[in-house]
């Protein structure tokens, strides 16, 4: 049997996340392989690399950095989340992150990425994350306020565009256990955005511009996917158990702090039930 963890991105929704994997470390929840999105995938690493509390601990310390994330840095450098800062100072010198631990650890993990060129996403797989940063910080770019990271002659964004909740993937990959981390309440559906302002930011990458239109459309079929999925019992998910309005960019300590509480909470009262789906061999 092999358990998938499928980790929905959502900006600084992400604190749930922190606090449902957190909840997993702290109880031994083990899994074979991660597909992370956007934030999923950035604060999904620290699960990886056993590192509880420290998605909560950096993101409480530099929320009003202006370092960080926010105008000033896409103002400065092109981008909301400044590379330097949150890809080399943190990691690096401020809050140290166990490369080693990461690579030694079983699981596999992959980040999602959209090839802006073609509008498909591309599954990376993440093993040493000295070498595979760029792809980390791919997989969070997002769109309008993120520069495209330039690898290997290719030009990625947000994987949220082109598959935000890969679900099917992990199934594809031979997953047969899966669970899913959302960052919305049930009964969430994404609306239509204004197509007009994709087709003048990327009016040269066409296939981007129908990606990010008809992202909606992909967004509500996956959740559609995962209810009738959660009804047969094939995939356990874990969703907010209610609504917190924070900000994509929160810099509110009490907000972020609030999210991953909540994330905390849900996770431990999904513990029982959780495990019984494990321990259950049969496969659905």
């Amino acid at each position: 049997m092999k358990i998938g963890l499928v980790l929905e991105g959502g900006a600084m929704r992400g604190m749930y996340t922190a606090g449902v994997l957190d909840v997993f470390m702290e109880q031994g929840i083990n899994v074979d392989g991660i597909i992370g999105v956007s934030a999923g995938a950035l604060f999904g690493v620290n699960y990886k690399s056993r590192q509880p509390g420290r998605t909560l601990r950096y993101n409480i310390k530099f929320a009003k950095d202006k370092r960080y994330i926010g105008l000033e840095s896409l103002v400065r450098t092109g981008n909301i989340v400044n590379k330097e800062f949150c890809f080399d100072e943190i990691p690096n010198k401020l809050d140290i992150f166990d490369y080693d631990t990461f690579k030694k650890t079983n699981e596999r993990f992959y980040a999602v990425v959209t090839n802006v060129e073609t509008g498909e996403p591309e599954y990376i797989e993440l093993d040493d994350l000295h070498d595979s940063m760029e792809y980390l910080r791919a997989s969070g770019s997002m769109p309008f306020v993120s520069k495209m990271v330039k690898i290997d002659g290719k030009e990625y964004l947000d994987g949220g565009i082109s598959d935000s909740i890969p679900v099917e993937k992990m199934i594809d990959m031979g997953y047969d256990k899966i669970i899913v981390v959302l960052t919305r309440p049930k009964n969430y559906t994404k609306k239509k955005n204004d197509e007009r302002v994709a087709k003048i930011f990327y009016k040269k990458y066409p296939k981007l511009v129908e990606a990010i239109n008809t992202r909606y459309l992909r967004y509500n079929n996956e959740l559609k996917n995962i209810e009738r999925l959660e009804k047969d019992n094939k995939i356990f998910v874990i969703r907010p158990s209610k609504l917190v309005n924070i900000k994509r960019i929160e810099k509110d300590e009490k907000k972020l702090k609030e999210m991953y509480e909540l994330g905390r909470n849900d996770a431990k009262v999904s513990l029982d039930k959780l495990k019984e789906y494990l321990s259950n061999n049969k496969i659905s």
